[in-house]
């Protein structure tokens, strides 16, 4: 049975999941405090073994960034990514009718560009926004 957990903070289960997908997990402490950041998130259980996760970062007021949409390997494909993002962007438009600027912004893991369009999301370049960066060392 799927279930739901609003703000869990279970470093264990993310670093989990973030090597499930191959993105390496993270030091426990790094991990903790990346959680502890968090404004909200949302994890999907499967018989209470962890599936899926994801978060939104950022102030509430000007902005608001969708991260870490993981849905285990074996799990991808069956509309659990979905059912995350519908979770996120309730608590987006709850957030929203206080806040009717606020800048709700993603970053894309490679060829996922598709999935994000069903949701509304658009590249940023095709918003008159310029493309986005990130720092490289």
């Amino acid at each position: 049975m799927i279930t739901f957990k609003e703000n869990n903070k279970n470093v264990d289960e993310f670093n989990l999941l973030y090597d499930s997908v191959g993105w390496g997990a993270y030091d426990n402490e790094v991990s903790k405090k990346a959680l502890d950041n968090t404004f909200y998130s949302i994890s999907v259980y499967d018989d209470n073994k962890i599936i899926g996760y994801g978060r939104l970062i950022g102030d509430t007021i000007c902005f608001l960034y969708i991260q870490d949409i993981i849905v285990k390997p074996e799990y991808q494909g069956k509309k659990i990514g979905t059912l995350i993002m519908d979770k996120l962007l309730e608590k987006v438009s709850q957030i929203k009718k206080e806040n009717p600027c606020l800048r709700v912004y993603l970053g894309a893991s490679k060829n996922k560009e598709k999935f994000y369009e069903k949701f509304g999301f658009v590249k940023r370049i095709d918003a008159d926004l310029g493309y986005g960066m990130i720092l490289k060392k």
